[in-house]
């Protein structure tokens, strides 16, 4: 039986540079046959997923020799990390790996909505020029409002502050004394989520999914919002109630809106029914992360730090 089961996709070439030498078990349709993994899962030390493996449960006692737990990504929602620490049995996220590609993520779609740049294409080769129309705005000089500031809102911070944006930020947790953000808050005006919402052009989400967070952006925060403004979820589904938001962009009390993660993962024709016919809103399956580059990086940092604590044990 494999030593390592990696139950989601992840770079063959991580695999096979750093694994080497274990008995691994690559299967990335493996998370969508419950039976067939937790059989895997009888001599495993190792288990690597992605946000849609749920690490809970009848999972965990499947596992019975589990030491460690790759996690292809930052979000840990998915697991049950008081079971795993109960357990002794280390989880490890490849944190930093994929800022960058979420950044760029966040940073486009701002500009793509701005700009409106898809809407006329239909009109265009219906033999239309829908020029007056299509005149959009620019991100400079614009706010941008980041709800969080941990590493990736701190990356989308360093290029919006290049493009000319004026930068708000909401974190209750943030230790503005820290001195490893002293350039990073530079410049940057702290507030409360009221006032962010009411102030920022662009409002980007990066927090995690906790019952503090589910549903913080509702209908009232989105009421608090301009009429003007485009709101970008690439941090987790429900953070954002869905629905709210679908009656805000049919009433054009938003400018636009950017979504890369849903309550319902994968969005089935059923969970997405409400965000059908929604004018001016982008929606992407959960690769705000995912780059060719960023997929490299975050499997050599998962495989790394698999084989690290396997060959500690």
């Amino acid at each position: 039986m494999a030593d390592i089961v990696i139950s989601e996709f992840m770079d063959e070439t991580a695999i096979a540079e750093v694994l080497q030498g274990f008995d691994v078990l690559y299967d990335p349709d493996l998370v969508n046959e419950p039976a067939a993994l937790l059989a895997a899962l009888a001599d495993a030390r190792a288990l690597i997923i992605r946000n849609k493996t749920q690490v809970r449960g009848d999972l965990l006692k499947a596992a019975p020799h589990l030491r460690v737990i790759g996690r292809l990504g930052v979000g840990l929602d998915n697991i049950d990390l008081d079971a795993c620490a109960a357990r002794g049995i280390k989880v490890c996220p490849a944190r930093g790996a994929n800022d960058l590609s979420v950044a760029e993520y966040v940073l486009s779609a701002a500009m793509n909505l701005l700009r409106d740049m898809w809407s006329g294409r239909d009109q265009m080769l219906a033999g239309d020029w829908p020029r007056l129309q299509m005149i959009g705005a620019e991100l400079s000089g614009r706010t941008l409002g980041l709800v969080g500031f941990g590493s990736i809102a701190r990356e989308v911070a360093r290029r919006a502050r290049i493009m000319g944006m004026r930068l708000a930020i909401y974190d209750p947790y943030l230790d503005a004394d820290d001195p490893a953000l002293a350039a990073d808050l530079a410049g940057v005006v702290r507030l409360d989520l009221a006032d962010m919402l009411a102030e920022a052009d662009v409002l980007s989400l990066h927090v995690p999914l906790t019952e503090e967070t589910r549903h913080l952006i509702d209908a009232l925060a989105l009421a608090r919002m301009q009429p003007g403004a485009i709101l970008i979820n690439a941090a987790r589904g429900g953070v954002v109630d869905e629905m709210a938001l679908a009656d805000a962009l049919r009433a054009g009390r938003l400018a636009g809106a950017a979504l890369d993660v849903f309550e319902t993962e994968p969005m089935t024709a059923e969970s997405g029914a409400h965000l059908r016919d929604v004018p001016n809103l982008l929606l992407t399956p959960h690769i705000a992360g995912i780059t060719e580059e960023a997929n490299l990086r975050v499997s050599l940092m998962t495989a790394q730090s698999v084989a690290a604590v396997l060959a500690s044990a």
